[in-house]
């Protein structure tokens, strides 16, 4: 969760990104060639929730290093496990694994940001797992809220890894229920001028019953994201992911 979006005191988490991190944990286990530790990276880690969900997923003695410039204004989270490292400053690669979830967005210079990476971070055959929110049609109050610069169709997105120097392995549209959901939302607020408060953006405040009823819902919709990107279809979705491996 973006540091932005992080709500005070204790609070459930949206089903929207249980859903997604279900989905990446599985993305990232895809590739068998991890005999080792694995040394991973998480840019823009914000909260850290998905790195401490990741790293017991990973063989024994890995580590995830958790980059978010947020924590040089906001103190990290408390470490959840042996293996969790905390830094606001670019950490020293290589690195076997990257993930870049929902990063690029919030970046001015993508271009140039996403090639450092691939170039000073990524360690040669790494592996780097990204997503963007897709569409710019799709542009809102939302986006605003949470400090996005664009989103990306399908086409930019792969251009901006395959300029990275990067070889996309798999891809395809995520989130795709929820693509007609946010094309209305993004109508009304236009409509309307409604603002959108960061704070509250992934914070679930339903009844439980519910959020597991929408949790199961969206993960089942994300297998329809895993077969089409397995049949090599690009299904249009709310986000875009791909992975990536560096030649």
């Amino acid at each position: 969760m973006d540091l932005r979006e992080t709500p005070r005191g204790q609070f459930a988490r949206h089903p929207w990104e249980a859903a997604r991190a279900a989905f990446f944990r599985r993305v990232v286990a895809m590739s068998p060639d991890a005999a080792g530790r694995v040394r991973a990276l998480d840019v823009g880690a914000g909260d850290a929730w998905f790195a401490a969900e990741l790293l017991p997923t990973l063989p024994p003695g890995s580590t995830v290093t958790c980059w978010d410039t947020g924590y040089a204004e906001h103190a990290p989270p408390a470490p959840t496990g042996e293996g969790l490292l905390f830094t606001p400053e670019r950490p020293a690669g290589p690195f076997d694994l990257v993930l870049m979830l929902d990063v690029a967005e919030h970046v001015e210079d993508d271009v140039g940001f996403l090639a450092t990476i691939a170039r000073s971070l990524l360690a040669p055959g790494g592996t780097l797992v990204f997503s963007v929110p897709a569409w710019p049609l799709l542009f809102s109050a939302h986006d605003v809220a949470l400090l996005h610069h664009r989103r990306y169709t399908p086409a930019r997105a792969r251009a901006l890894l395959t300029g990275a120097g990067l070889r996309i392995e798999r891809s395809g549209g995520l989130f795709h229920s929820l693509l007609l959901p946010r094309a209305l939302a993004t109508l009304r607020d236009r409509a309307t001028g409604r603002s959108v408060s960061a704070a509250a953006a992934l914070e679930w405040r339903g009844p439980d019953l519910l959020r597991r009823a929408l949790e199961l819902a969206l993960r089942a919709d994300n297998e329809l994201s895993w077969r089409a990107a397995t049949a090599a279809l690009d299904v249009p979705g709310l986000s875009w992911w791909a992975r990536c491996r560096r030649s």
